[in-house]
């Protein structure tokens, strides 16, 4: 296939894609994907879609993202078979990379988590629906073997076993990584509230989901939890209302310092992976202190929120969950890596 050919395709699925979403004809999908994962809700799961739809197979969105490279990288001396292994802590996260590689004009073996398969396995049969011949470039499979090269996303436990086996061939090995906020105090209400986005979006359980904000010394947080007051409703959640109520105890009992609006804790931490229902929080003096910190962390930040015109922000507040085609996670450029495979 040509890469018009595929961007005709991959467009074409967007609006399949979209017009299912309008007419409410994926609620069955839903209800299936939702029992294999109870942390996925049908919010969750429609605006990852949206997100896809918008983000990743607009006409738009494809030719913009195909015009930044050499025709070269569509078309494939040799072709080669990629195998990913896909996370499943939200709701089609993997896609991102399917979709690289079927651009790229290789072929992937997929291995997807089992928390989010059936979403997967249904985006790529609505593909196959349209173009039959597409088939040929992708396969759900449950061992990795006959591939060529490999794409894994995991844990900082799994990244390591990814490395050992996967060490003799190409790679793309990402480990935990998680998101921060910069605020200044001179953020609106409306800022604030797209920031809450950032934070509570399929329950913080993505790496570009913020964990941590930096503040300045002796910032006021009664006008940031004003601002975040409308998700509130997260405790409907029980999963969610679990978290909060352990961590909510871990602190009182053992006399923790920490702030509480009834639906989220925010504990003073250098950390940066705060637990779910909880946020961390650092005070700095200055830019120039905090640029230090950001730096000194960088291998481990997928997206710092604050300021447009910040020069540390790679992303604007409530963006942090609505990556392009070109945001690559972990600053790995993976289209080049797959052009590179020949």
């Amino acid at each position: 296939m040509t890469i018009e050919e595929r961007i005709v395709l991959f467009s074409t699925l967007g609006k399949a894609l979209k017009s299912e979403l309008s007419e409410n004809n994926l609620e069955d999908l839903f209800f299936v994907a939702k029992s294999k994962n109870q942390w996925f809700t049908s919010d969750n799961i429609k605006q990852a879609f949206e997100g896809i739809i918008e983000n990743y197979l607009s006409e738009d969105a494809l030719r913009d993202f195909v015009s930044k490279y050499p025709i070269s990288h569509f078309a494939p001396v040799e072709i080669k078979k990629v195998g990913i292994v896909a996370a499943g802590n939200i709701p089609l996260v993997g896609f991102q990379d399917i979709l690289h590689v079927l651009l790229s004009g290789h072929i992937v073996l997929v291995k997807p988590s089992s928390q989010d398969e059936i979403l997967i396995q249904f985006i790529l049969k609505r593909l196959k629906e349209i173009t039959p011949d597409i088939s040929e470039f992708f396969y759900i499979v449950d061992k990795l073997n006959d591939a060529d090269a490999f794409i894994a996303t995991g844990s900082g436990n799994s990244s390591r076993y990814f490395e050992y086996y996967f060490a003799k061939k190409p790679n793309i090995i990402r480990k935990n990584r998680t998101s921060v906020a910069v605020l200044d105090g001179t953020e609106s209400k409306i800022q604030i509230a797209e920031l809450a986005q950032d934070i509570f979006s399929y329950f913080g359980l993505g790496c570009r989901n913020v964990s941590k904000l930096y503040v300045p010394k002796g910032y006021n947080f009664n006008f940031f939890f004003e601002s975040i007051e409308f998700w509130s409703g997260i405790m409907l959640h029980s999963k969610y209302t679990n978290n909060y109520e352990y961590m909510k105890a871990i602190y009182l009992v053992n006399r923790v310092p920490h702030l509480d609006n009834g639906f989220i804790l925010l504990k003073e931490d250098e950390g940066l992976a705060s637990p779910i229902s909880t946020l961390f929080y650092q005070e700095y003096d200055n830019i120039d202190e905090l640029k230090g910190i950001l730096e000194k962390h960088k291998d481990d930040l997928q997206v710092v929120i604050g300021n447009e015109h910040a020069d540390f922000s790679t992303a604007a507040y409530g963006y942090s969950q609505k990556p392009n085609l070109d945001d690559y996670a972990d600053g790995i450029n993976t289209f080049e890596f797959l052009a590179g495979l020949n």
